[in-house]
């Protein structure tokens, strides 16, 4: 404290020296704070202006608790000469000069006279020891101390809040680290913040974060905690911003990462970013000290995602480079299998990748690349084409082994026969796999000796075995095409002796389309049944009403074309045509009662006797009570027409509505006329007695009257 004031009394006595008007004896008039001035001593000053005490009262400010010194005759010295004794005279100032004296700012606090001064030589003789103040101790020149003080100060550091500084251990006492950061006070740390640094001892250098220079107990504020995270960030900026490398541990697993501890600082690892090949467990990486690329930062939330695969992919760069640089087309390289897709496998060559499609694995048909290929499998591998500036490298594996074609058995010619399996099917046919990289065509044509239509999709099945005769082979376009009805004769060739036209068959319905069913009388050979040539006296919407795939079948062979393969079958001919005996059964105008069977908005389908089918036009279906005919309705009709070449028969409800209509009308007429008659027969039989009797009466008259005359 006492350097301090003494400090604070040299400022204060700097402001107030005042220089003097003229360089030699010139009179100055010093006015201090609360000092009253009996005599002003004229002295004549070299450089500096003097300091002027002329038996004047000074109070001194109690900060040193002194008594002021009051002194009788102003004593002043100068830095390089011996003191000299002031006279005691009154000399006023004048008045003329006073308006020339600088002015002297007040200080906010009073201005502190030092507590001693040297013995001005040439002075009244004084036992005291002047050069000693009142406690024993060296008394110095104001220049000495300030001196001193400006020294002092330079031994201790500027302290700034939320700075890091670095700081001396000098205690641990208890659960606290004593600090010497060279500042007026220590700082207490918690040990607790030091678990980093287990072996901390008394002289060791750490840095630490200031957080006040002066807290509310009077203690320097500082955080070992605060200074590793700041420098944690610090680094993580520069990583980030210059590409500098981080370490750090991974302390847990995550959704979709790691979570690593960067010097004290938690940080994300995404797990695309773990490795440059995929990783699927991510625990074996848990505990692990890593190293890192920062590749993204929130300033806000103090938060980064790190990248151990860009560190790798930054290592590999100049490799990459130098396989890049002397790649060429032909070349053999050895690659590790990397990862395996469905189009292919890629393949780590050394730094770089390379991609081997499904189509360049094998010479033969494979479904998925895993069928041949493993995870961290080391294979030979030929460059077929590379992008230097794609850095896309495409790669082969069944080019380094001849092509099968190359080396097909010279047996394998037009006629023989091969084995292989079904490892394609398409609509035109199925693709034989006769050895790997040695495919041959069967078409749907060559299937069967039918001519009906065949879907290879439903003949064949995938990795099927099957037999076949080589029909065509061109080793140059690498073409074969095969043939399965050829491994058999041709059933057409006799086809005439085994099923003459008009015998009778049993087959099997193949098939059944819109117009017809397909029916198989043998391996290969087969005929169609028209749809109405299936039943004499039914009409059917599709063939499907009358039987299904599969079943048997009588039928007649009615036609044969031996150019074209075709053979036109019948049903409805293995039975008599009923049509004969029909046309007597129904004639036009026959009343018959049928049943109706299906109605539409042309007409109505009636059921007649024996199984025929009559169609009635909508006018002919009116009810006598006019309402409509319904399914299951039965009605008298009325033939109406009939004809046995198309096998049609049209018949009318209301036509036979009217016939009973008109018969009625008939017998009731004919009732009247017969009335009529009866009625005329009795009035000429009364005119026919009359008439007799007059003519009886006239007779008499007559004979009288002639008897008279006489």
């Amino acid at each position: 404290m006492l350097l301090d004031d003494e400090k604070e009394i040299n400022n204060e006595q700097e402001e107030v020296n005042v220089p003097a008007e003229e360089t030699v004896e010139t009179p100055v008039v010093v006015e201090a704070p609360e000092v009253v001035a009996e005599a002003v001593v004229e002295t004549p000053v070299a450089e500096e202006a003097p300091e002027v005490v002329a038996e004047a009262v000074v109070e001194t400010p109690v900060a040193v608790e002194e008594p002021a010194i009051v002194a009788e005759a102003a004593v002043e010295t100068t830095e390089e000469e011996a003191p000299e004794v002031v006279a005691e005279e009154e000399a006023p100032a004048p008045a003329a000069k006073k308006e020339e004296e600088p002015v002297v700012e007040e200080e906010e606090e009073e201005l502190v006279l030092p507590e001693f001064e040297t013995v001005v030589a040439g002075g009244a003789h004084d036992d005291f020891n002047w050069l000693m103040d009142k406690r024993g101790a060296i008394a110095y020149t104001p220049a000495d101390k300030t001196a001193l003080l400006k020294q002092y100060d330079e031994t201790l550091k500027s302290v700034t809040e939320n700075e890091i500084i670095r700081g001396r251990v000098s205690a641990i006492s208890g659960g606290d680290v004593v600090l010497d950061i060279n500042y007026k006070s220590d700082g207490l740390i918690p040990l607790s913040e030091f678990r980093d640094t287990p072996g901390l001892a008394q002289g060791d250098e750490v840095e630490v974060y200031v957080e006040s220079q002066e807290d509310s107990q009077g203690q320097l504020g500082l955080s070992r905690r605060k200074a590793k995270i700041l420098r944690a960030w610090e680094s993580i900026v520069d990583s980030f911003k210059n590409g500098t490398i981080i370490r750090g541990t991974v302390i847990s697993k995550t959704k979709g990462g790691l979570i690593v501890d960067c010097n004290g600082l938690e940080t994300f690892l995404p797990g695309s970013q773990i490795d440059i090949k995929p990783v699927i467990d991510y625990d074996q990486y848990v505990g692990k000290m890593m190293e890192f690329k920062v590749v993204k930062v929130n300033e806000q939330i103090k938060n980064a995602v790190v990248s151990h695969k860009a560190l790798i992919e930054s290592d590999l760069a100049e490799q990459r480079e130098q396989i890049l640089g002397s790649l060429d087309k032909g070349q053999v390289l050895e690659g590790i299998v990397k990862n395996i897709t469905d189009f292919g496998a890629f393949l780590d060559l050394g730094g770089v990748d390379g991609l081997l499609y499904i189509t360049d694995i094998s010479w033969g048909r494979i479904g998925h690349p895993s069928e041949l290929l493993a995870l961290n499998q080391r294979i030979n591998v030929v460059v077929l084409d590379f992008d230097e500036n794609k850095k896309r490298i495409s790669l082969g594996l069944k080019q380094l082994t001849p092509h099968p074609w190359e080396v097909l058995s010279a047996d394998v010619v037009e006629g023989s026969v091969v084995k292989g399996k079904i490892v394609n099917i398409e609509d035109y046919g199925a693709f034989v796999e006769i050895q790997p990289g040695v495919e041959g065509l069967i078409h749907i044509s060559e299937i069967t000796w039918g001519n009906q239509s065949i879907n290879a999709k439903e003949y064949f099945k995938m990795g099927q075995e099957v037999e076949a005769r080589v029909v065509t082979i061109d080793r140059g376009d690498r073409k074969m095409s095969l043939s399965i009805k050829q491994l058999t004769a041709d059933p057409w060739s006799e086809i005439t002796d085994r099923f003459p036209i008009g015998g009778h068959h049993t087959g099997t319905v193949k098939n059944i389309t819109n117009y017809g069913i397909f029916v198989e009388l043998s391996e290969g050979v087969g005929g169609m049944v028209h749809i109405s040539d299936l039943s004499w006296t039914k009409r059917y919407a599709h063939p499907s009403e009358f039987t299904k795939v599969g079943s048997p079948l009588e039928v007649v062979v009615l036609d044969i074309d031996k150019d074209k393969r075709q053979i036109s079958l019948g049903h409805k001919q293995t039975q008599e045509n009923p049509w004969d005996g029909f046309e007597e059964l129904f004639p036009v105008g026959s009343y018959h009662e049928a049943t109706a069977m299906k109605r539409d908005d042309k007409g109505a389908t009636f059921q007649l006797p024996h199984g025929l089918e009559a169609f009635a036009p909508a006018k002919h279906i009116r009810k006598e009570d006019g309402q409509p005919v319904n399914t299951g309705d039965v009605l008298t009709v009325k033939v109406i027409e009939f004809n046995k070449e198309d096998r049609r028969i049209l018949v009318s409800h209301t036509r036979y509505l009217e016939d009973l209509k008109y018969k009625a009308e008939s017998a009731v007429r004919a009732e009247r006329s017969k009335e009529e008659g009866e009625q005329n027969t009795a009035i000429a039989e009364v005119q026919k007695k009359v008439e007799k009797e007059t003519l009886g009466d006239l007779a008499s008259l007559a004979a009288l009257k002639e008897s008279l005359d006489r």
